[in-house]
């Protein structure tokens, strides 16, 4: 017995032992019952840009997501700066796994260059959750372009000297793989931003703008229908939906590999527990077949990660990107 319990303070100092231990027991288990009521209201994933691959595949998320939580799950995407607006919105969010960021090249990679001023660290504020897909940009021209592959058209580029492409907004991939491409052929092309990749393709569609690097996914029905013209894809080997479209290294194009890739992100901070969840939860819906094939069809591939593998793949994005942005002297908006 505790001497300082006398016989009439027993029953006291038991209820105090109670009381501590207790407490330590909510503690040590606070952590993993958060992590199971974990979503108990709606969550909020922040996309990039109406008719551009990330608002599609945040929608494709939020339902099956909440079709498994019972919860809702809400798309709010956001056009300009190249994606940071959302990116902005995400990383100063509570970090609670209520808010996620539908990332991507332009807030995650190019951002670090291009915005001096950046409000956000893309590898301090921001964790990654899982990669959700990947894929390739495709190089699209109007159908007025006397061309039907990358030899003719750099051959009719160097002649005209006077093409435009257009992109979803400076620092995106459809931006610095334009500016790759004419490192590469020694084409040389003005660039028009705009502020999503669906104004990009109604700028293409309407012949204000020539030549323009896009997913699949943004204009599957224009190449299929003939309204476009894709004359080569952004990397080394050939995307297994548009499989008759030459890969970069069979169109001569050495040097010439742009993934095309989108990431689930959140605030940092965020308990490990709920982003053990979240990832679980999206890879289970990411090796659906149903997922995968829907995915294949728009030009995707779904690609579900670790966290840490997403991480590390940013850094290293980062690392290889900065080079080509800055020999481009690629300017913000």
């Amino acid at each position: 017995m505790n001497p300082s319990c006398g016989v009439g303070l027993l029953s006291r100092c038991y209820v105090k032992h109670w009381q501590k231990f207790l407490i330590c027991m909510l503690i040590v288990l606070s952590g993993p019952i958060g992590a199971q009521e974990y979503p108990n209201r709606p969550v909020r994933i922040f996309g990039h840009g109406p008719g551009s691959t990330a608002d599609y595949l945040s929608r494709i998320i939020a339902q099956k997501l909440s079709e498994k939580w019972g919860q809702p799950v809400i798309v709010d995407s956001r056009t300009g700066a190249g994606g940071t607006v959302p990116a902005d919105i995400v990383a100063k969010a509570p970090a609670d796994g209520y808010s996620l960021l539908m990332g991507h090249a332009g807030p995650m990679v190019s951002s670090v260059v291009l915005y001096p001023n950046l409000p956000y660290d893309p590898v301090k504020d921001l964790v990654g959750v899982s990669m959700v897909a990947t894929g390739v940009t495709v190089m699209m021209v109007h159908p007025s372009i006397q061309a039907n592959t990358v030899a003719e058209f750099i051959q009719y580029a160097k002649k005209r000297n006077d093409l435009n492409f257009s992109s979803a907004g400076n620092g995106t991939i459809s931006h610095i793989t334009g500016e790759l491409f004419k490192q590469v052929t020694g084409v040389n092309m003005m660039h028009i931003p705009y502020k999503s990749a669906g104004a990009g393709l109604t700028a293409l569609l309407a012949n204000e703008t020539q030549v323009s690097f896009l997913s699949p996914v943004t204009a599957a029905a224009q190449l299929k229908t003939g309204k476009l013209k894709a004359l080569v894809v952004s990397t080394s080997d050939r995307f297994p939906s548009l499989p008759e479209v030459p890969s970069a290294s069979e169109a001569g194009l050495s040097g010439m590999d742009a993934k095309l890739w989108f990431g689930l992100f959140t605030a940092a901070k965020t308990p490990k527990a709920v982003i053990q969840k979240l990832n679980q939860d999206i890879t289970d819906i990411l090796r659906r077949p149903d997922v995968k094939e829907l995915f294949l069809k728009q030009g995707i591939q779904a690609s579900p990660s670790t966290p840490e593998s997403l991480e590390d793949f940013v850094q290293t994005e980062i690392k290889r990107w900065t080079p080509i942005i800055k020999n481009a002297n690629i300017q913000a908006d």
